[in-house]
């Protein structure tokens, strides 16, 4: 089933509209970021993060990556946007909800899973773009340190549900993409939360909506592609 968006219920920190090859993502409010999105690495205040939905031959080796997303942006009438770059169809997001004490926390997610790699081994490959771009979000402003710790958790929430969905017998177990991106997002306005490690209500939160939503979006790629075309030593078998 397209367009679903499986998991829990929208929650109320951000809005979602997917129409491709755009999915845009809007806060009320602008949001202080960080992650390492190709336009805005770092650090940064947006109010908007946009997927954006690509195809295997618009990025050849030719292409400027940077300046194809800027034109894509200016065309949609986002140029300020954080954007997000893959060839996995948009419409096979995932979000998980949750709140942990009294932390809200939400991620979108999609996974694509055609450039696969194993940390410390890279694969003799071209990479194609098919990558995992996930969204966090947490309702407690952030110091910068939280901001680093929150980052980390969601990157070790998304690899244990890349690791747990990998189908058994099926080859060398990849951790990841070779493209992924994370952005975590968070209030501005108010006390800023010191802390976001694993023992504490912002991290618990984190890591529960991360690995749900990554999870799901995992075992149904992995599903729909992995008897697809075998290849030696891995079991990332498409362009998506």
């Amino acid at each position: 089933m397209l367009d679903a968006g499986r998991g829990a219920a929208p929650a109320p920190q951000f809005a979602v509209e997917c129409a491709p090859p755009f999915m845009t993502v809007r806060f009320p409010s602008s949001r202080r970021t960080l992650g390492w999105s190709l336009l805005h690495p770092g650090f940064a205040t947006v109010r908007e993060v946009v997927w954006v939905e690509v195809r295997n031959r618009d990025l050849g080796p030719d292409v400027d990556a940077s300046a194809f997303l800027r034109q894509r942006l200016a065309d949609a009438g986002l140029p300020d946007a954080l954007a997000l770059m893959t060839s996995r169809d948009i419409r096979r997001w995932r979000l998980d909800a949750t709140t942990v004490e009294d932390v809200e926390a939400a991620c979108l997610t999609t996974v694509g899973l055609s450039n696969g790699e194993r940390v410390g081994s890279r694969f003799p490959v071209r990479p194609v773009p098919g990558t995992v771009n996930t969204l966090v979000h947490v309702s407690r402003p952030l110091t910068d340190g939280a901001f680093v710790e929150a980052i980390s958790i969601a990157a070790q929430s998304r690899t244990a549900a890349i690791l747990d969905a990998h189908p058994p017998h099926s080859g060398q177990r990849i951790t990841g993409t070779g493209t992924d991106c994370i952005v975590v997002a968070a209030p501005i306005e108010g006390a800023a939360t010191q802390w976001a490690g694993l023992h504490t209500a912002v991290g618990e939160a984190i890591g529960a909506v991360v690995y749900r939503a990554t999870r799901e979006g995992a075992e149904e790629w992995f599903a729909e592609f992995a008897p697809a075309r075998p290849r030696e030593g891995t079991s990332t078998l498409s362009t998506v």
